[in-house]
């Protein structure tokens, strides 16, 4: 069974990876080296912490198994361990992009997420 990690992206930038191939990350990705992801169970805290506010964006499912060995869970935020990728995101290991809406209380609204 796959598993998948998630990458929240302002539309813009994601549908410039689209016409690329590949997502070289996000100016805060560029910045530390490495493409941050979050896993099921963490993205929503990113989406809070991170993308407060901030409508246009999309949630973007990826197979970490298509990433190989450049893809490393680190510690971060308070311990836990989060996916970064040490590399260019192929977009073959992408299994799929949707919207991610704020909703009328603020929050953004995910739609159902897989995990393990």
């Amino acid at each position: 069974m796959s598993r998948f990690i998630y990458k929240i992206a302002p539309q813009a930038l994601w549908r410039e990876a689209e016409r690329a191939g590949r997502f070289a990350g996000a100016p805060v990705d560029l910045a530390d080296g490495f493409i941050h992801f979050s896993t099921a169970g963490q993205v929503a805290e990113t989406a809070a912490k991170h993308f407060a506010g901030q409508a246009g964006l999309l949630l973007v499912a990826i197979d970490e198994e298509k990433l190989g060995p450049a893809l490393k869970y680190e510690p971060s935020r308070g311990g836990a361990l989060f996916p970064h990728l040490f590399s260019a995101l192929d977009l073959s290991a992408v299994a799929w992009v949707r919207p991610l809406p704020l909703g009328a209380d603020g929050r953004h609204e995910f739609p159902p997420l897989e995990e393990e």
